[in-house]
């Protein structure tokens, strides 16, 4: 799976289901869904305005849930059938029948903000992909994918916000496949334990790197070649996407800057380990965050609520 959401901490079958379908109970759950991963960006994150958080979470805990489907091996043998069911409930909150409690938030947020339920089904045929598709020839082919296991995502987020202009939203989607191809190149060990690889193979065949070479965690020159490349390539698509930081308000400012700037330091840490790749995951640390937290707040710092800022600074200071 393309990992957009993060990093497992647990199942999502050990996350507890709501004692009531209480509104505000479903959205807790669903928070408590997105929480139980650890991501390279902020998800609903304190800089975040919080009339929008708990939407947010209600957003990406239906990623998470299909994620799951999708990869989880609870789920082996019946990938598809609960892929099927969710969309088939996305449906049915869409007309206003939601017996579940991530159903249950996502229609108040769609009823909220006016989503459009295309995006949605645009994601679910990115989930479906990764049971049919093991191997992508082209970077084109590869981008193809995050089109749909990503971007929707970065679009439904500009929407919860208010976001509809054509060009914030174009900006949204190199950002959003640029996040999912640092994670793919992050994690190719992972994949390849998975039956996948989503490096392109027009690109390994260039520089001489084999699936072999992954299998035994080969670290050579070539595989140090192949990283820089995939890295500057996807420094590229940060650059692209680098002004819907600028532009957008104070609800999602620091939060999109956090999400850039997490995504540029993970792509520093990918380069660091270079030819060792395959042999050693790279990760953000605590110093890491605190650079990126850094670096996001001179960015688009000055969008934050004084009493905000000032409480940001206390902590910091302890």
């Amino acid at each position: 799976m393309i990992q957009r959401l993060g990093v497992l901490r647990s199942p999502a079958l050990a996350v507890p289901l709501p004692p009531s379908l209480d509104l505000d109970a479903c959205y807790r759950y669903c928070e408590a869904l997105v929480r139980a991963r650890h991501h390279n960006y902020p998800v609903a994150s304190m800089f975040a305005r919080s009339h929008l958080r708990k939407h947010i979470f209600a957003l990406f805990a239906f990623a998470r849930v299909a994620d799951d489907f999708a990869d989880e091996a609870a789920y082996e043998g019946r990938r598809a059938r609960e892929l099927d069911r969710w969309e088939e409930q996305l449906h049915e909150a869409y007309r206003g029948h939601a017996d579940h409690p991530v159903f249950i938030a996502l229609a108040d947020s769609v009823d909220k903000f006016a989503l459009p339920i295309t995006e949605f089904v645009e994601l679910m045929s990115g989930f479906r992909t990764d049971l049919e598709r093991r191997r992508y020839s082209t970077f084109d082919e590869l981008r193809s994918y995050t089109r749909q296991a990503a971007e929707p995502v970065g679009r439904l987020l500009l929407y919860i916000a208010g976001y509809r202009a054509p060009e914030l939203h174009a900006y949204s989607e190199d950002l959003s496949s640029a996040v999912a191809i640092a994670r793919l190149i992050q994690d190719i060990p992972a994949d390849w334990a998975r039956g996948r690889v989503y490096m392109p193979a027009e690109d390994l065949r260039h520089f001489g790197v084999t699936e072999t070479d992954i299998e035994q965690r080969r670290n050579t020159p070539a595989v140090g070649a192949f990283v820089r490349y995939m890295v500057a390539r996807t420094r590229a698509l940060f650059e692209r996407a680098r002004p819907l930081v600028d532009i957008v308000g104070a609800d999602l400012a620091v939060e999109l800057a956090l999400t850039w700037h997490g995504g540029m330091r993970i792509l520093d840490k990918i380069e660091n380990v270079g030819a060792n790749l395959f042999s050693e995951r790279p990760s953000l640390g605590s110093a890491d965050k605190a650079i990126v937290l850094a670096r996001a707040l001179a960015w688009r710092g000055e969008t934050l609520p004084p009493r905000s800022f000032h409480l940001l600074a206390r902590l910091l200071d302890r």
